[in-house]
């Protein structure tokens, strides 16, 4: 059975020109879809935000660290300087439109070429702030500046749709460990004491996020458990807490998702892993993409967690769990072959 490859979003290369050619001369006939790689200051997905932090005049360093896991780098995290209050914080430029201005006049240019095939959409991969702040500003403050971070996040992505024609844009939306490690783990916090809570109010920060798209633009969710220094902020049990996830987005949105993308860990082949997926609850035009391609365990453990999600569903989407920014970039051909070859197997 052939599979559709998705890529998440970053791909250590020089440039979004070498992303582009590289990505479609693999995988062509497989893509729907593509990212610039997310390349440069962004390749680190927001690690690279800390400067809209660092340089906003209300903030100011906390003196506190944070790790998304006892491995992964520390984060300067921010409050509140003295004598401002939250009403002082506001966000002005974030990136996202003057990156997806500069590749897609590159992505233009190549499909004119017919380096990219006509079929393929440009794809823009954005953050909701509870992904962000939860790296950098202190925890007391996550519940207040969410909404006022995520009205920049709404304000760029109505520039970037005015700007890109709607039959060559995507966006994606990345729903991270900040949603479903605090899920996972039943973790108390701003957006909720319970998980109950929490599914509530992240689903209805997300459903907001999804009806400001344009219905003629496509829709795409990348679902994640973190991927800083290889590994997983915490392990999902099953694939439970994502699946009520994505019915309740569906649920909610008044527009059609074209896809949603949910991590497979390398280590899960088992059915207890996919069984949640028999419950999904999904409008026909949503695809899923899985993400169980691995470059450490190669054709072989892919095929065989392919042979484990077909027990639960035929129809699908292949990818990796995340994006391939903290991978080596002499990795990035053998990778982009494992997906080839995955997509093309019987």
């Amino acid at each position: 059975m052939a599979h559709g490859v998705y890529l998440v979003g970053s791909v250590p290369m020089a440039s979004a020109s070498d992303v582009f050619c590289a990505v479609c001369d693999a995988l062509g006939p497989h893509l729907r879809w593509l990212p610039d790689g997310e390349t440069g200051e962004r390749l680190d997905w927001v690690a690279g935000m800390e400067g809209v932090f660092a340089s906003n005049p209300a903030l100011q360093p906390s003196g506190r660290e944070f790790r998304l896991h006892p491995t992964a780098p520390p984060r300067t995290r921010y409050t509140l300087k003295p004598g401002k209050t939250v009403s002082d914080i506001t966000f002005g430029d974030l990136g996202y439109l003057r990156h997806a201005r500069e590749s897609f006049a590159e992505f233009q240019a190549l499909k004119a070429q017919g380096r990219i095939p006509a079929h393929v959409r440009f794809q823009v991969d954005l953050v909701p702030a509870h992904s962000v702040l939860w790296l950098f500003l202190e925890d007391d403050l996550h519940a207040a500046v969410d909404p006022i971070y995520n009205a920049a996040v709404m304000g760029e992505l109505d520039a970037i749709a005015a700007l890109i024609p709607h039959d060559q844009l995507a966006i994606q939306f990345d729903v991270a460990s900040a949603v479903f490690a605090r899920l996972e783990r039943a973790e108390a916090s701003s957006y909720g004491g319970t998980k109950e809570e929490m599914q509530a109010t992240f689903s209805r920060i997300l459903i907001a996020f999804c009806n400001r798209v344009p219905a003629d633009v496509d829709l795409l969710l990348h679902f994640c458990y973190g991927d800083s220094n290889h590994k997983h902020v915490v392990d999902p049990t099953d694939m439970g807490d994502m699946v009520e996830f994505a019915n309740r987005v569906t649920a909610g949105t008044t527009r059609d998702i074209q896809l949603i993308h949910f991590p497979v860990p390398r280590d899960r082949t088992d059915d207890a892993y996919f069984a949640p997926l028999d419950r999904l609850a999904l409008r026909p035009a949503t695809e899923i993409c899985l993400g169980l391609v691995h470059h450490t365990d190669g054709l072989i453990g892919t095929r065989a967690r392919l042979a484990s999600a077909r027990r639960h569903i035929q129809d699908f989407m292949i990818g990796t769990e995340c994006g391939f920014g903290r991978r080596r970039p002499d990795t990035i051909p053998e990778l982009l072959r494992i997906h080839a070859q995955a997509a093309s197997a019987p």
